[in-house]
């Protein structure tokens, strides 16, 4: 059941339940530029400690097609924060003035104790570099929405997997289906032992690759991300990975032709802006996506 449920991790949620949100967004796709007044009086409150604009801004315009509203902050500049107010202190006013809280942090473990201290539903929209549930369901809802399916896909994670709090929180969602996955890193930017520890565990199928191109024929989906330099605490080790991978046209003529190529965004230099224009880029519509996903996430948890 999704009613007044924390949105904390991704390894709170069963294959049913991610059943369920996938069909409720389908059917929010409709009213994805529309208006479903069905959450007309409900207030969501957004606590961005971080930078953000897809996870933010699709959140925002979720509510407000199913008829709520919004209200909250996007960086601690002009609020208590600035005075020295506690994170619990200001999750306790947010509760106060709203039904649920989507928060943003930059250190691991804000949201948890956000939804500690909160009565209200508590939606994590990132924390540290370990957890972003949403992101990690909406981009497997855009896999099942190009394909119809998820089982039996050739899955490749391309890029800083280390540092990557979507690649952290995808794995977890994918131990609920039968998929294959590539991890394609340098050897230092390998999931942290903890998830890959955890999702083997539950039977998730990993092999690691330093070469895309090794491999690249046999995905189905290739999931890229950035190399992460505002998440290195030793500048010259960022220096040694950075643009460690480019995928280009060129490596593109040895893939299937079915190949979806996703990036949570933003992108830097890690995909050729070249690809944009092949079949095989899908990542604009992934971001699309998320109002959709979204709109079902708070749909389910508040009606």
């Amino acid at each position: 059941m999704w009613r007044n449920r924390d949105v904390i991790s991704a390894r709170d949620f069963t294959r049913s339940d991610i059943e369920e949100l996938f069909e409720t967004a389908k059917y929010m796709e409709k009213y994805a530029k529309g208006r479903l007044d069905v959450m007309r009086g409900k207030i969501m409150a957004v606590a961005f400690f971080e930078p953000s604009t897809r996870t933010r801004l699709s959140f925002e315009v979720a509510m407000k097609r199913l008829g709520g509203d919004v209200v909250g902050f996007w960086g601690a500049e002009g609020t208590s924060v600035e005075k020295g107010e506690t994170l619990a202190d200001t999750i306790r006013m947010l509760d106060a003035y709203s039904d649920v809280i989507v928060i943003r942090h930059r250190y691991e473990g804000a949201a948890k104790l956000a939804a500690e201290v909160a009565e209200s539903p508590v939606v994590n929209g990132g924390d540290g570099a370990f957890n972003h549930p949403t992101q990690a369901m909406l981009d497997v809802y855009t896999i099942w929405r190009e394909f119809g399916y998820v089982d039996g896909l050739n899955i490749g994670l391309l890029g800083d997997l280390r540092h990557a709090r979507t690649v952290n929180s995808l794995l977890e969602i994918l131990t609920n289906f039968n998929v294959k996955v590539y991890l394609i890193s340098p050897e230092y930017l390998r999931p942290r032992a903890e998830t890959i520890d955890y999702v083997q565990s539950k039977g998730l199928k990993l092999s690691f690759y330093t070469n895309v191109e090794e491999v690249i024929g046999e995905l189905d989906v290739m999931y890229v991300v950035r190399i992460q330099k505002e998440r290195f605490i030793d500048p010259l080790e960022y220096e040694k990975v950075k643009g460690s991978y480019r995928v280009t046209p060129d490596m593109l003529r040895k893939a299937k032709k079915t190949l979806v190529i996703l990036h949570p965004l933003p992108r830097v230099d890690e995909i050729d802006p070249r690809v944009d224009a092949t079949s095989h880029a899908k990542y604009f519509r992934q971001a699309a996506l998320g109002v959709p996903l979204r709109m079902a996430l708070i749909y389910l948890i508040l009606s």
